[in-house]
């Protein structure tokens, strides 16, 4: 049977269960099928037409509530609105030395002589010298944007900042051995949620000397009040 001719008897069954055709997928195949699926569904076009439909079948669209907001937590979203796209702050140079840089190794058991072997390094890599692993650049970025200085709270009115995590995150350049680095900061958005605030932060970890960053982040924290 051809599979056209397979695929139009089953269009019925497809259809009504659309997650039972991933089984007959080979596994490399099936991934781009449940991303595809996803997408779809998340579509400004199946949002269309799910609109349409209960228009069409007369049934009211349900409005969340608004949020209330904490009178802090307006304060803070004013000031943070109105800087939206802008460069709020600068932070101070910080040296990424081998002692570092071999301490996070051991932490994280990642050894790789690009990291630890200093003379390796010098004579086989191409920068000449070990560079830090992009997860210690990351891991950096509390104290590159002073998030974790018990004296100089970025927001004290707030009863708990948590990190909610990254959206996305690229090391553009290796920050090598020796080499001092710095945090920039801009606001993304300003998002009012249960008794809080959801802030998207773009960080940039600027490499003295270096036109390129060595890591552009993505970071999502929340402030609950």
């Amino acid at each position: 049977m051809k599979v056209v001719d397979f695929l139009k008897q089953k269009r019925v069954t497809l259809a009504q269960h659309p997650f039972e055709f991933k089984d007959w997928l080979s596994p490399s195949i099936r991934d781009y099928w449940i991303e595809f699926l996803s997408k779809a569904n998340n579509s400004q076009l199946a949002t269309w037409v799910k609109e349409q439909k209960i228009a069409s079948t007369g049934e009211s669209i349900a409005q969340p509530a608004p949020v209330q907001l904490h009178p802090e937590a307006e304060k803070i979203q004013a000031e943070l609105t109105a800087t939206l796209g802008e460069e709020i702050h600068v932070g101070d140079w910080l040296i990424v030395d081998q002692s570092r840089i071999n301490s996070f190794a051991a932490v994280t058991e990642d050894h790789q002589w690009i990291h630890t072997d200093q003379d390796r390094a010098a004579n086989e890599s191409p920068f000449k010298t070990t560079i830090a692993h992009g997860f210690l650049t990351l891991s950096l970025l509390s104290v590159l944007t002073d998030s974790v200085n018990p004296e100089n709270t970025k927001f004290p009115s707030a009863k708990m900042t948590v990190n909610y995590g990254l959206n996305q995150v690229r090391f553009p350049y290796p920050v090598k051995e020796g080499n001092r680095v710095r945090a920039r900061t801009k606001i993304q958005s300003v998002t009012p949620i249960k008794r809080g605030l959801e802030i998207v932060q773009e960080i940039s970890v600027e490499i003295e000397g270096c036109r390129r960053p060595g890591c552009v982040a993505e970071s999502v924290i929340r402030l609950y009040f």
